[in-house]
């Protein structure tokens, strides 16, 4: 059957047959999936968190379906469709999604093992979230390069308050758990420029032009300046395009 989409009743009557598939395909021919689209759908068009909780939950416990592992884990995260959020329960759900190969869900699993801060609530271990981090890097995960990049440009402190950024030669005696290594900052931020991050491309530019972690190319620090830049327009065009969707919608 085909729908007039520009049609109010034929646009409600194939988002609700949309449904209908959905579950099917989920509960009665049990397809992962299709009971992750089930999941956004019951997320993104009958804004029922709850449900869409329960189907990507289940859909990882079940079916180890990495995509809905990393759903259900933002969910607990954010503590959408549920009471309140959980962050060792979202790490958990972020591991299983990681072993999934899920390179999102390797990033998350990562950050929140390296995280410092009075708001932190997981213990932080360095090497399994740099392990995480690196598995997603791997998978071309611009952030996850990115967030690496970081970690070898200032070195990663054993006490992270010892370290001061303004003080670069106190910083050199402190205890790290990962030195600082321009070289490896600089593959890493390439790698996450290549694959999209504006933040990784503006490192690259700047290390070109100090000769940091790579030999001094001002020719190349421009290259990767302007590409940086074309990022960050596309990205703008990007969120323009989004706001003026959703004015539409409303």
């Amino acid at each position: 059957m085909t729908y007039d989409l520009k049609r109010e009743e034929e646009v409600k009557e194939y988002v609700e047959n949309l449904g209908i598939e959905y579950r099917f395909g989920c509960y009665k021919e049990k397809k992962p999936e299709v009971c992750h689209l089930l999941g956004d759908y019951l997320e993104a068009i009958k804004k029922d968190f709850s449900k869409a909780a329960a189907v990507f939950k289940t859909n990882c416990d079940d079916y180890n379906y990495g995509k809905s592992c990393l759903k259900y884990g933002n969910y607990a995260l954010l503590g959408k469709g549920r009471e309140k959020s959980d962050t060792q329960e979202a790490l958990k759900y972020f591991e299983k999604g990681c072993e999934l190969n899920d390179p999102t869900a390797c990033l998350h699993a990562g950050v929140i093992f390296t995280a410092t801060g009075p708001a932190v609530t997981v213990q932080r271990d360095v090497p399994k979230g740099y392990n995480y981090l690196k598995k997603s890097c791997d998978q071309n995960d611009a952030m996850a390069c990115h967030y690496l990049a970081g970690m070898y440009l200032t070195g990663v402190p054993k006490n992270p308050t010892e370290y001061n950024p303004h003080d670069p030669e106190k910083n050199k005696n402190l205890d790290y758990l990962i030195k600082p290594d321009p070289k490896q900052a600089f593959g890493f931020a390439k790698k996450g420029c290549e694959n999209g991050n504006i933040f990784a491309c503006a490192n690259v530019s700047l290390m070109y032009k100090k000769g940091e972690g790579v030999k001094q190319d001002l020719e190349q620090s421009k290259r990767y300046f302007k590409l940086a830049e074309t990022l960050q327009k596309a990205d703008e065009t990007t969120k323009q395009l989004k706001f003026q969707q959703g004015l539409e919608n409303k």
